[in-house]
């Protein structure tokens, strides 16, 4: 199935450096992503953590998606399910080694890669908390939140334009810091 036109476009612009069509994308695909990892992790955090993630990868690696194969909204749901999945069976790993001396049967790869992911996730975190204020709360309620452009801009009073601008700032930020630190 050929993705859209609109699809076209917009990846087109996402390829081109366009945030504002990132933002359009978020948008349109937000309320889709976090449901379906909510509904998949059944916890808020993880899906907001996913969602996030989702839309960093369409940001950072646009050329991946091909719309020739299908529809963005497919595609960046097959990529947030498969998220989801993957941090349940975690989940379940942990629960299960927990549970007695399996604990220490793990092979070493598999830690090193827990803890590479631990690491990740905590200088993500201390991107975020670096951010200026209003570029942090509007961070946070866009993507930890999951809240439309909209809603934040109603939230942090301030206009709906400007509630973009600073979601797309504190996003081209935390991917300049992220990248300085080869995260």
């Amino acid at each position: 199935m050929e993705a859209p036109y609109d699809d076209r476009l917009l990846h087109q612009r996402v390829v081109g450096g366009d945030e504002s069509a990132l933002g359009e994308v978020y948008d349109r695909l937000s309320s889709l992503i976090f449901g379906l990892s909510l509904r998949v992790t059944r916890d808020r955090v993880i899906a907001e953590d996913i969602t996030q993630e989702v839309f960093l990868v369409f940001w950072e690696r646009p050329l991946a998606y091909d719309p020739d194969r299908g529809t963005l909204r497919a595609w960046l749901a097959t990529i947030a399910h498969r998220r989801a999945v993957d941090h349940v069976r975690a989940e379940e790993r942990r629960r299960v080694s927990a549970l007695g001396p399996r604990l220490f049967e793990r092979e070493p790869a598999r830690l090193e890669d827990d803890v590479l992911a631990a690491d990740e996730a905590d200088r993500v975190r201390q991107a975020v908390t670096s951010l200026p204020e209003g570029l942090r709360q509007a961070i946070e309620l866009a993507y930890f939140g999951g809240r439309t452009y909209r809603q934040v801009g109603e939230e942090l009073g301030v206009p709906e334009g400007t509630a973009k601008s600073r979601i797309r700032l504190a996003l081209r930020r935390l991917a300049d810091a992220l990248a300085e630190e080869e995260v």
